[in-house]
């Protein structure tokens, strides 16, 4: 009997502990150029993201390569540690180093254009109760771009 409810209590505690869902990317506020240069150049921004899961979280890592208009920008890395409430919006705030001449190739299409691509593909390593797992994640959305 004994044994009975230590397998049947094992079996909820596995089931009561849900595998955390993909957070849900839900746009950019604040681009910043910090600073300019030839080879490259610094921004800055916020990625507003939405915890889609019943529970908070706790998120470790990001690990990020940001794409405009199919274009390489740059890779994000974030490793700090943020408390994610459950069900919430969230912000990261962003900063990267531009390859030049990755944005060179595009420049003049993105200067007349009102929107554009941004594509975010990477992974974060997310957990609770001191358990993590690593989550991918690949994103698309247009977004207004306007330098006038």
């Amino acid at each position: 009997m004994r044994s009975f409810l230590y397998a049947a209590l094992l079996i909820i505690a596995f089931a009561a502990c849900n595998k955390p869902q993909s957070f849900e990317y839900r746009g950019m506020q604040n681009l910043k150029v910090d600073s300019v240069g030839l080879a490259s150049s610094k921004i800055s921004l916020d990625l507003i993201y939405f915890n889609p899961n019943n529970f908070g979280v706790v998120l470790k890592n990001v690990n990020c390569d940001v794409y405009i208009n199919h274009n390489f920008l740059g890779t994000y890395v974030l490793d700090t540690v943020m408390h994610i409430v459950r069900r919430s919006e969230f912000i990261l705030p962003s900063s990267m180093n531009v390859d030049m001449k990755n944005v060179y190739k595009n420049a003049l299409g993105t200067l007349f254009s009102s929107q554009v691509l941004v594509e975010l593909k990477g992974s974060t390593r997310v957990g609770k109760s001191g358990v993590y797992i690593t989550v991918p994640f690949d994103y698309s959305a247009m977004e207004k771009f306007s330098l006038f």
